[in-house]
């Protein structure tokens, strides 16, 4: 599985970017710099990373900082996905 492209796939379907999101790059600022990354939208991708890989993200597994960048974001889903 590419982590990263699971990543950048989740972000273009939860905030409907169609097709934006796979030129970002691990650097590209997400958590107020996205417009469509709103408190709805984190929910949603929380909910769509349990669903779609079976695992929990407890409350204090996350914060802002998961979505600071596209970087944050695929780390956090890598360690979820390894650990």
């Amino acid at each position: 599985m590419d982590i990263r492209q699971e990543a950048l796939g989740i972000l273009d379907e939860i905030l409907s970017l169609n097709g934006r999101a796979f030129e970002f790059t691990e650097e590209t600022p997400l958590l107020g710099a996205i417009p469509e990354l709103d408190s709805m939208a984190v929910v949603a991708l929380i909910t769509t990373m349990e669903e779609r890989f079976g695992f929990i993200i407890e409350d204090d597994e996350i914060d802002g900082s998961t979505f600071a960048s596209v970087g944050s974001f695929i780390d956090f889903l890598r360690t979820k996905l390894e650990g």
